[in-house]
């Protein structure tokens, strides 16, 4: 079975946490190995953490998401860092800048300020830091020019930035995490960006619960009781009876865009993504999965890492 790394998704969210057992299980017997779960807020890091000692598969990470900078208490700096000191396997995510139609409601030099202290905090510790940039790709490249360059990785995770960015955030330790949201960009865009990418700097993610990839809904797999996939198809996940040629209502949805926004993502869904980043990149699948997990097995090896003794 193919090997597969999560390099970034978000099991404690409240809309999926009660059932990440099963998700991870599940998840799991697709040949998932590692789950690099973020927090984005004071309010999650303890159940990252919890989740953490309660799965060795989990990868803790502590970050304050530019989404959520507003709502900080004054000493989150220090509990931050206090959290990395209690957990030594802890890398740093997810922060980051975001000028898209959400972030733009939120201070923008309030976001530069909280993202340049947790960059500074994840090269004084030596971690890797998962990176969310939406429309903000020049400045993200000032601050790491300016703070850089960053031996234990950066990862930008979600990445649908231009091929003409990938050189120039490399050179400054830039891993590229590829989700679902990429079955969204162009075609061609997409095929040149990632062309764009070493292979050395590849890494694959599902950011579950969101993220759900632009594909055919056969395909994928869904997270138990989404009151947002139709019955039919949650009945017929993992039916041999879908075998048959037999016409089913779900057959008429197409893909997944004829499904509510909200649909929750699954974190086996990553074999989706492997199989259309491989296509774009026009190698098998195999090769693309076992890139990956190297490159993710080799960012995630820090001391105090759970991955390290592998």
């Amino acid at each position: 079975m193919m090997r597969l790394f999560d390099a970034h998704c978000h099991l404690q969210d409240p809309r999926i946490a009660s059932a990440a057992p099963h998700l991870i299980r599940s998840a799991m017997d697709s040949g998932v190995l590692r789950f690099a779960v973020n927090g984005v807020s004071e309010k999650d890091w303890h159940v990252v953490k919890q989740m953490s000692e309660d799965h060795p598969c989990v990868v803790p990470c502590f970050g304050l998401h530019p989404w959520f900078v507003g709502e900080r208490s004054p000493d989150w700096f220090e509990l931050m860092k206090e959290f990395f000191r209690n957990t030594p396997s802890a890398a740093v995510g997810e922060v980051g800048l975001d000028k898209g139609s959400h972030g733009k409601k939120i201070d923008f030099g309030t976001q530069v300020d909280v993202f340049r202290q947790q960059l500074e905090l994840a090269k004084d510790l030596n971690r890797p830091v998962s990176v969310h940039c939406v429309r903000a790709f020049g400045e993200l490249l000032e601050i790491m020019q300016s703070i850089g360059p960053f031996p234990a990785g950066v990862i930008l995770h979600s990445y649908l930035g231009s091929a003409e960015m990938v050189p120039a955030l490399a050179k400054f330790g830039s891993y590229f995490s590829f989700s679902g949201f990429l079955t969204f960009m162009n075609l061609q865009k997409a095929k040149q960006m990632l062309k764009a990418v070493p292979r050395e700097r590849i890494l694959l993610e599902t950011d579950a619960p969101d993220a759900l990839p632009k594909l055919n809904v056969h395909s994928l797999q869904w997270v138990p009781g989404d009151n947002c996939v139709p019955q039919e198809l949650q009945d017929r996940q993992g039916n041999l009876d879908m075998c048959f040629p037999r016409h089913h209502a779900s057959d008429d949805l197409g893909d997944t865009s004829n499904l509510p926004k909200e649909t929750l993502n699954h974190p086996a869904n990553i074999r989706s993504v492997l199989g259309y980043v491989a296509s774009l990149l026009e190698i098998p699948e195999e090769e693309l999965a076992e890139i990956s997990y190297k490159n993710a097995m080799h960012l995630f090896s820090y001391p105090g890492s759970k991955v390290l003794t592998e």
